[in-house]
């Protein structure tokens, strides 16, 4: 099993490492153009930010265990991320993707599941497509404000973290508020930017914070802006939602690789102790047996 972990995740790195640039660009670029909008004081309906009365969480878990506390770490993040909202007074929702995941949120009755999702062996864009046009029809038809994805972000074969990231509305860090009007956005609710350092690849944590007016003043649109953006929201969600599936799945198969190794060790090392105990414990009877036959032989020797 490690050794098939490893043979899959070097594929499953790749990928994560490939789709980081453009799904940044994107979002960087639709920021810019939702804030011109904003100032042109146009409603586009997947970037309309209103008082949160309910959030949809979009929960990433694996189908198979074996992998170390890697399911566990996400959906006990899910569980402190819907109860933080509840003590807010707001009601949650759940998408759930994986197996695992699954089974958590059908054996606990404390959030409503609107759709169990299994995952496959490896995410296309068509199964991060179905999952966005859910997440799409739930958040254009207001029966929620906002749509969180939870996910496994993968930084190296030995270091992953389940995080939280804002899907839906389309808006910079702090603007999501309740309707009491307390920011609700999740402390971990941060974009990560690759970079190399020291000649190697690295990742940075980068809290967006725009002010309204910082996209470029000459900035004009040859078509219709919100046609654009209606263009652009679709592949927006879908390169999200790919990102995060690949992500979560590059973390599982790390984390299987290194749980695999660490049984195999302790199995090896198991193996090792209880053969010394099984050599001592032979040894000890093989000694006794020998003494018996010793005392036996001296017990039938004539005296003289």
């Amino acid at each position: 099993m490690k050794l098939v972990a490893a043979a899959r995740v070097r594929r499953a790195q790749e990928a994560v490492i490939n789709g980081r640039p453009f799904s940044q660009t994107l979002v960087e670029v639709l920021q810019d153009i939702n804030q011109r909008l904003r100032i042109e004081e146009i409603d586009v309906p997947l970037t309309n930010v209103r008082p949160v009365k309910k959030v949809a969480l979009v929960v990433i878990t694996g189908d198979r265990g074996l992998c170390g506390g890697f399911n566990n770490a996400v959906t006990k993040k899910a569980e402190a991320r819907i109860r933080e909202l509840k003590s807010l007074g707001l009601d949650c929702v759940v998408i759930s993707i994986g197996k695992k995941g699954n089974s958590f949120f059908k054996s606990r009755n404390f959030v409503q599941v609107d759709r169990f999702i299994e995952g496959g062996s490896f995410p296309t864009t068509k199964e991060a497509q179905a999952i966005a046009d859910d997440v799409f029809a739930l958040f254009v038809s207001e029966d929620v404000d906002k749509v969180e994805l939870v996910y496994t972000k993968f930084m190296s074969l030995v270091k992953f973290d389940p995080v939280i990231h804002t899907l839906l509305p389309l808006s910079t860090k702090g603007e999501v508020r309740d309707v009491n009007g307390n920011c609700i956005d999740a402390m971990e609710d941060e974009f990560f930017r690759l970079t190399t350092k020291q000649g190697k690849l690295a990742l940075e944590r980068d809290v967006v914070d725009r002010k309204r007016g910082e996209c470029l003043p000459l900035m004009q649109f040859e078509q219709d802006p919100v046609q654009i953006l209606d263009a652009m929201m679709p592949l927006y969600l879908n390169s999200q939602i790919l990102r995060g599936l690949q992500e979560s799945l590059a973390s599982e198969l790390a984390a299987r690789m290194n749980a695999m190794s660490n049984a195999t060790e302790n199995a090896i090392e198991l193996k090792k102790n209880f053969s010394m105990a099984y050599n001592r414990e032979r040894q000890a009877k093989i000694t006794g047996e020998l003494l018996e036959i010793v005392a036996g032989a001296e017990a039938l020797t004539p005296i003289d």
